[in-house]
């Protein structure tokens, strides 16, 4: 089975602010959008910009899966959930924190926003392992369902995300490119 990289976006910021600034600069009328987590928030920025010119984007299909990985799972807002229930004087538990306590949630943000209803999960690695993001893709794919792959790796203030379709193309998705691309 042969994989290609249809395309990819790497998207860095340095804060929270900046993220925000970022969405508000492409005029996208989504409201959901600050209520995310930070995690959510980069791969729906990713996703907007690499889905952008799709003509079929909000379509419901089922051939597309949506694979995200990291290393630290949703730790940044788990911490400011445990902050809210630490103390028995002061507990006030927060559901719209609560919520995003999954890192699985980004992967929901993104089928929810595009109508996607194939598979969806999120995987945490030690660090950004090209050779586990690409036979996890690659398995995927085994589903006789999905023709393309949204695969992302974010992490703390960054995203890199691929669009990967089985076929014919001119990048193929393979370790050693997808490295490359990545540490770009």
């Amino acid at each position: 089975m042969n994989l290609y990289l249809k395309k990819y976006i790497k998207l860095s910021f340095k804060s929270s602010a900046e993220i925000t600034e970022f969405y508000r600069s492409l005029h996208i009328d989504y409201p959901k959008f600050f209520k995310m987590d930070n995690l959510s928030k980069l791969g729906f920025l990713a996703s907007e910009m690499l889905l952008k010119d799709d003509e079929n984007r909000f379509v419901a299909t089922e051939n597309v899966a949506i694979i995200g990985f990291n290393c630290s799972s949703s730790l940044d807002i788990d911490t400011q959930y445990q902050a809210t229930i630490q103390c028995n004087d002061n507990y006030f538990p927060s559901p719209s924190l609560f919520v995003y306590t999954l890192p699985n949630i980004v992967t929901g943000e993104i089928a929810i926003r595009n109508n996607f209803l194939g598979e969806t999960s999120f995987y945490i690695c030690r660090e950004f392992d090209a050779k586990q993001i690409v036979s996890t893709v690659r398995n995927t794919f085994c589903d006789k369902n999905t023709t393309t792959v949204l695969v992302m790796w974010v992490e703390h203030f960054e995203v890199f995300m691929a669009l990967v379709e089985c076929g014919k193309g001119d990048v193929e998705f393979k370790e050693n490119q997808l490295k490359v691309l990545y540490n770009t």
